[in-house]
């Protein structure tokens, strides 16, 4: 899976000459924290709620709401933004892109192509499109943790359980605890009714536990 299948391509953008109020504006009437300054379609920067909010005070000897107004419509995005934010290519790995975020400690990856930005992809965006399916999140039937599964031989006879059962699969993975020295095999069934399996799974001398979705 690549960045280009988990990016929002409808980004919402604002120039580089936008007043901070404007920016503020912006950002709530669409409900985002952090807005990509593009001007004449190439990447100049991004612009978060938390720069404007950090805008004021500091630049204002006697703080009041009147001087802090004016200085909203005075200054402009360029003058707080972040000029060279972290970027990846559409064609980046969603494995790479994840691992970039995690190293920056950021929440966001703006997604550029020779120098256009392309989309955004944020922390809702990998737990919407990857996490969530691998999960089955919101999807009907029954998830299983079978506890120290992690042989390919114990996995194959899991999954022959469950082919001899008639059940199908919605997704299954290897969930590892290293501390613990133990790999627990997950499954979700589309079936409500998990009862057999259990008991099938148990006969093999397997420890199951069901959870919830």
């Amino acid at each position: 899976m690549y960045m280009s299948d988990v990016m929002t391509t409808n980004v919402i953008t604002i120039p580089s000459n936008t007043s901070l109020a404007e920016a503020r504006r912006v950002m709530e009437a669409h409900r985002v924290r952090r807005i990509p300054v593009v001007d004449r379609g190439l990447l100049m920067g991004i612009v978060t709620r938390d720069q404007l909010d950090r805008v004021g005070p500091s630049q204002i000897s006697s703080f009041n709401i009147h001087d802090l107004t004016r200085l909203l419509n005075k200054v402009t995005v360029k003058d707080v933004m972040t000029k060279n934010p972290v970027t990846v290519s559409p064609d980046a790995t969603v494995e790479e892109g994840v691992t970039l975020a995690q190293e920056k400690k950021i929440g966001a990856l703006l997604v550029v192509d020779d120098g256009r930005l392309m989309g955004i992809a944020t922390t809702n965006d990998f737990f919407y499109k990857i996490l969530n399916p691998i999960l089955g999140i919101g999807r009907p039937g029954s998830r299983l943790i079978i506890k120290n599964c992690g042989g390919t031989k114990d996995i194959e006879k899991a999954i022959g359980i469950i082919n001899n059962l008639g059940l199908d699969v919605e997704t299954m993975f290897m969930l590892p605890f290293p501390e613990r020295e133990q790999h627990n095999f997950v499954v979700h069934i589309t079936s409500e009714d998990p009862t057999q399996l259990i008991e099938e799974l148990r006969k093999m001398g397997c420890e199951v536990e069901r959870r919830a979705r």
